[in-house]
């Protein structure tokens, strides 16, 4: 299979200097010294690592992919956390930073207080955040408690969140999310043909029915969220549940941060919203109108998830990661997903 048209922009690989010394001489920049042992985690977008320091401490450090977010997205995802942290919400939180001059590499310090540092060195420049390590299990979803306990700190998550807006992150639009993820797969030609007309077809008539329905709901409140609170961003312990990974914290509607917790057939899924809607509104209000929009901002997700792939494909890690996505089998798949999005649409 031909590997899709890809264009100049992304053919780049960022993180190809991003070596083991590189992340520990970034954290001796800050104080924090390895003890030698790191773990390359599980992520496509940033690079993240779990160091061991020298003083018995665990941290997990990000280094965020260069070009995605402005310092000023960055640090407003961690002002948002902070704040968060601060009203006793279970969100891993960044450390405020120290410089050590005179380390093999000298950070810059960014934000106030800072908890954005950046080294330079001859491969190119990276910007990364530290955090303590949390662990914890996958949540059980499957039971109604679990969820009420999730839906009641997603409810005091979402009442700090609505105390102001968010001033450089995004806003979940249709556009953006939507037209925009569209357009950038047809432009360059990432569909194989003999799976291109299916899926096109299939992505218009979502979004169409996708922007009618924001248009019908009106104008819901639109908040700071997390953005990507799906089941591997909530962690669970015996203390309860604590958010992690708020990279992709945006402006959008409270129901974005709770469709993405429901599966099954209908009868569960009703049930799972019942019992997450009951712990949230133990703290926040929720408009029901925005229950119409869980099936289009499934349909987003979908067509902007596919964009996303296709945007990062010459990242070595995402031909390992997916190997399937150039086949045509996978964009059938996504029409597929599509079409049953426009059903549910279809049927209110």
């Amino acid at each position: 299979m031909t590997p899709p048209d890809i264009p100049p922009a992304s053919r780049d690989t960022p993180y190809a200097g991003l070596k083991p010394e590189v992340v520990l001489d970034a954290l001796d920049g800050v104080g924090l010294r390895g003890d030698g042992r790191m773990l390359q985690l599980n992520s496509y977008e940033n690079r993240v690592f779990q160091v061991f320091l020298e003083d018995g401490r665990v941290v997990v450090t990000k280094f965020y992919r260069p070009g995605r977010w402005s310092d000023e997205q960055i640090l407003e995802e961690h002002e948002f956390t902070a704040e968060l942290a601060a009203d006793e919400i279970p969100v891993v939180a960044p450390w405020v930073l120290s410089r050590v001059d005179g380390s093999a590499l000298t950070p810059a310090l960014r934000g106030e207080p800072p908890t954005l540092a950046e080294v330079v060195t001859r491969s190119g420049a990276y910007r990364f955040a530290v955090a303590p390590r949390r662990a914890g299990r996958a949540p059980e979803l499957d039971v109604p408690a679990t969820l009420e306990w999730i839906g009641r700190f997603i409810g005091r998550m979402h009442a700090v969140g609505s105390r102001k807006p968010f001033r450089f992150r995004r806003a979940l639009s249709v556009a953006e999310f939507g037209w925009a993820a569209r357009d950038w797969i047809r432009e360059h030609r990432i569909v194989p043909p003999d799976a291109a007309a299916p899926w096109e077809r299939a992505a218009e008539h979502a979004l169409a029915l996708a922007e009618q329905a924001f248009e019908r709901a009106g104008p819901v409140r639109q908040i700071r969220l997390h953005g990507d609170c799906h089941v591997g961003n909530v962690l669970w312990t015996d203390a309860g549940p604590h958010f992690v990974d708020l990279d992709d914290a945006l402006t959008g509607p409270a129901v974005q941060d709770l469709w993405m917790l429901l599966s099954g057939d209908s009868a569960a899924y009703r049930q799972q919203l019942r019992a997450l809607l009951t712990g949230y509104e133990a703290f926040m209000d929720f408009d029901d109108r925005e229950l119409t929009l869980i099936e289009p901002l499934r349909t987003l997700r979908i067509v902007h998830h596919s964009a996303w792939l296709a945007k990062r494909w010459n990242d070595p890690a995402f031909p390992a990661a997916f190997p399937w996505f150039t086949d045509a089998a996978y964009w059938q798949q996504q029409a597929q997903l599509l079409q049953e999005c426009v059903a549910r649409m279809q049927d209110g």
